[in-house]
């Protein structure tokens, strides 16, 4: 489908990705490149893109009907600034060239709170390494989540190693904090909110 792109499997184990570092040219502009990690159906990264058309937005997921639906949707809106990424999040640094990204956002993740499943957080070590990599000097990760677990987590790892943590809120929607990329609510956001789960949020940089 249109918007969508699925790289093979051999592409992202050592053979050259023919879009990792000319993804300016996909979208036809220099713009920067924001990416959504885990994005479901998009509807965090569409939202943004309708509201800033002057960045391009990458949503990437591994669940192909979510990302199908969002893109469908691309379509219907005729957005020209958003594509979708099929692969799963391991595999950014064979997508992305160094300092190819300009901005992430990770928008309520599973938080893996199981103590064998923490390399699979994305705000891991590893993850945060393979997000260092690739994005440009001063840019920063986004933490949306209703997981207080999560959201505790992070804040440790980010206090004992190379980052700057620029906000940090357990409670966005009571704090008077006003950020138009913040106030954009999910399907599932909505949910959490009815059930009077609070909504946080860590903005991050790497130093």
């Amino acid at each position: 489908m249109s918007h969508v792109i699925q790289p093979k499997r051999n592409e992202l184990l050592g053979e050259n990705f023919g879009f990792k570092g000319c993804w300016s040219s996909v979208f036809n502009n220099k713009n920067p490149i924001v990416l959504e990690l885990g994005c479901g159906k998009g509807e965090y990264t569409i939202e943004l893109a309708k509201r800033f058309p002057n960045y391009n937005y990458i949503g990437i997921d591994i669940k192909g009907a979510r990302i199908y639906s969002g893109a469908q949707r691309v379509i219907a809106e005729n957005l020209k600034n958003i594509l979708f990424i099929r692969t799963q999040i391991e595999y950014l640094e064979s997508i992305f060239d160094v300092n190819e990204i300009f901005e992430i956002w990770i928008t309520f993740p599973d938080p893996q709170v199981k103590f064998h499943r923490r390399n699979k957080r994305l705000t891991s070590p590893n993850f945060l390494k393979m997000y260092n990599q690739i994005l440009q000097k001063g840019g920063v990760v986004n933490l949306k989540t209703d997981s207080q677990f999560l959201h505790g987590y992070t804040l440790g790892i980010l206090q004992t190693g190379p980052y700057k943590i620029i906000k940090s809120m357990h409670d966005i929607y009571n704090v008077g904090f006003n950020d138009n990329r913040l106030n954009i609510k999910t399907y599932y956001e909505e949910m959490f909110l009815l059930n009077k789960q609070p909504i946080t949020y860590i903005q991050f940089s790497f130093l």
